[in-house]
Order: structure tokens, then sequence, then C-alpha cells
């Protein structure tokens, strides 16, 4: 018999953080829940990523995942836009350090492989491939998408991280 895992994904962002939640057995995967962080533009900096710190670790503490899968910041042309990313990036990987949450790192590439076989799919493949992987989910907002997608994609990668701490 398959140990059941739990695991969050997150897409960080500083306006939308994507989260989305997924329970393992075996092979199969079903969904539990999913959403966004919405942060108030309307706040500091600090007071935002103390909110995605925030909200981050009330998820941890909800639905008690025993792994998590956060992606990478995307380095593009603005180095401004992806130091802000970075920094969401940071508060929602602190919260979930701080939760006790094993938390594992994906390049958005490989979360596009993962879920829809080619690294180079857009957001509505994405999106697409997430809603037929786990029916149960129906409607979603494209960061939650992206979120379950980084769940699955640490999934399909625990397996691995078992056996290296196993050995």
């Amino acid at each position: 018999m398959s140990r059941t895992i739990r695991i969050l994904g997150i897409d960080p962002g500083l306006r939308h953080t994507g989260w989305g939640v997924i329970e393992q057995t075996g092979a199969r995967l079903v969904h539990i829940a999913h959403g966004v962080i919405e942060a108030p533009t309307d706040i500091s900096m600090a007071e935002r990523l103390g909110h995605i710190f925030e909200a981050v670790g009330e998820l941890a503490r909800h639905h008690a995942p025993d792994a998590a899968g956060v992606e990478e910041t995307l380095v593009n042309a603005n180095p401004r836009s992806a130091l802000k990313l970075g920094q969401a990036r940071g508060a929602a990987m602190a919260a979930l350090a701080m939760a006790g949450v094993s938390v594992a790192e994906f390049a958005p590439r490989q979360i596009k492989l993962s879920v829809v076989g080619t690294g180079t799919a857009d957001k509505d493949q994405v999106k697409f491939m997430v809603q037929r992987l786990l029916p149960r989910a129906g409607e979603m907002k494209l960061d939650a998408a992206d979120a379950l997608a980084c769940a699955i994609c640490a999934a399909h990668h625990l397996p691995l991280q078992v056996k290296r701490g196993a050995a």
C-alpha cells in the first residue's frame, strides 16, 4: 500500500500568488484545494511581503502539507521585476520553512514539461492540462493553475527525493 503525500504548490507573485494543494498516493493525484493570495497594491512593499508570508503560513497550517513546490523566478529582460518577484518568492519560502515544510524549487520550463510535455507551453495550455489531470479541480485562475502544476511537478519528483533520502 502506498503512502499518501500532501503537496502544496506555490506560484509566487507580488499581486497574485497562486496556490494549490494535491495529494499523491502512488501514481494517483487528487485535487484538494486551490486559490490565489491577492496582496493589496496600495500598501508598502514590506507590507505586501508580510501579507504573502502570513497567507502562505496560514495555508501551511491549514492544509498541513508534507512537501511544497515553489516556482523559481524567471530572470527576464527586466531585472527590477525579477528582483521584486524574487522577494515575493522568498516570503513564501520563508513561511513554508517556518511551518516546517520541505520545499523543492522548480524552473518554469521544468514545471511545463512535467505537466504539458513541453517546456515552452503557454499558461492556457498549462491550465488545460491541470484541469485534465485534476478533473475535480473545476474552474480556476491562471495563477492557481500554475501553482497546481508546480505541485504536480513536485509529485513527479518526490519518488527521486524519497529514494535519495532512504539511501
